[in-house]
């Protein structure tokens, strides 16, 4: 995509503290798929709230939010 050129049918989203565009309607599920993320792998915060994992298919994303994907890792 050229700079400054909107995605057609695109919303912009605050992703990680970084606006972000994504395709209308999309999903977290569909988001994290896009990142290459696994669901199992990543806590979700939209507008300060934690999203449940088996939710992550039916939250759409609206213009205007804002999402924090946490990174869950193992070791110490």
């Amino acid at each position: 995509m050229a700079v400054g050129r909107r995605r057609v049918n695109a919303v912009e989203i605050r992703l990680n503290g970084k606006v972000r565009e994504v395709a209308e309607g999309i999903s977290i599920r569909r988001l994290l798929d896009e990142l290459g993320l696994q669901p199992m792998r990543v806590a979700i915060q939209r507008n300060q709230d934690i999203v449940k994992r088996d939710r992550y298919e039916e939250v759409v994303l609206q213009p205007g939010d804002t999402v924090e994907i946490l990174t869950i890792m193992a070791g110490g």
